[in-house]
């Protein structure tokens, strides 16, 4: 089984998105699945023109943008599992809306009605049938991720592919101390390993890991005293 994964955040392997990221893809890895990860920030991924609809009428399957997408796409379409991993931003950050944009070449313009809903699916030659979200934030509260993940949950049911579930850390800046995880943040990053080799034994993240991964490490009380 293979696993691609893109990290959206801007700080790449330095942010927190990544310090629940890499143990997450190490379950997986444990778990004998291949892994490749990209940081949407490094690469060169130019906003979607889908306007023209060039990938759905012109030349079918092709995206007309000459960018590192070219580079990806053939990876993605040998992928089994998506994994897309940000922090909250406004909602994502911008490299990574453009790469979510740029996937409509790996999806088939046959439109279908689904719950009252348009909605299309892969072209037969994407292996894709999991998306999962790895998403941290700042702010002490689960409902900071609600339109982070609405977003995922979309496209996952506008392409006809299961939403595997979800890994959310918030107030991830309480999980390490000067670069170094606390004792509380381990027990985070074992749980993040867990899930990923659940995901490939089971074919399912437990909803007791993931919420443990997601548990408060400080109260709402505490988190809201000024730091000065």
């Amino acid at each position: 089984m293979k696993v691609f994964a893109i990290n959206g955040s801007p700080r790449m392997e330095k942010g927190n998105t990544e310090l629940v990221l890499e143990p997450f893809l190490q379950g997986i890895r444990n778990a004998g699945s291949e892994t490749e990860k990209y940081y949407a920030t490094a690469l060169n991924i130019q906003p979607c023109s889908c306007g023209y609809f060039y990938c759905w009428d012109n030349s079918p399957g092709n995206c007309i943008i000459v960018d590192d997408m070219q580079m990806l796409y053939p990876k993605l379409k040998k992928s089994d599992i998506l994994v897309i991993a940000t922090p909250v931003y406004i909602y994502l950050p911008g490299d990574l809306q453009n790469f979510i944009n740029r996937l409509l070449p790996l999806m088939n313009p046959k439109l279908e009605m689904r719950e009252e809903r348009t909605r299309i699916r892969l072209r037969d030659n994407v292996n894709i049938k999991k998306i999962v979200l790895v998403s941290v934030c700042a702010w002490w509260e689960m409902g900071n991720f609600e339109t982070v993940e609405k977003i995922i949950q979309e496209l996952s049911k506008t392409t006809s592919v299961e939403y595997a579930g979800a890994l959310l850390r918030p107030h991830a800046n309480m999980m390490s101390n000067q670069g170094n995880p606390t004792k509380d943040g381990k027990k985070i990053l074992e749980y993040a390993k867990q899930a990923g080799t659940e995901l490939i034994k089971e074919g399912t993240m437990h909803k007791e890991t993931l919420n443990k991964i997601s548990r408060p490490l400080i109260s709402k009380e505490q988190y809201m005293i000024p730091h000065n």
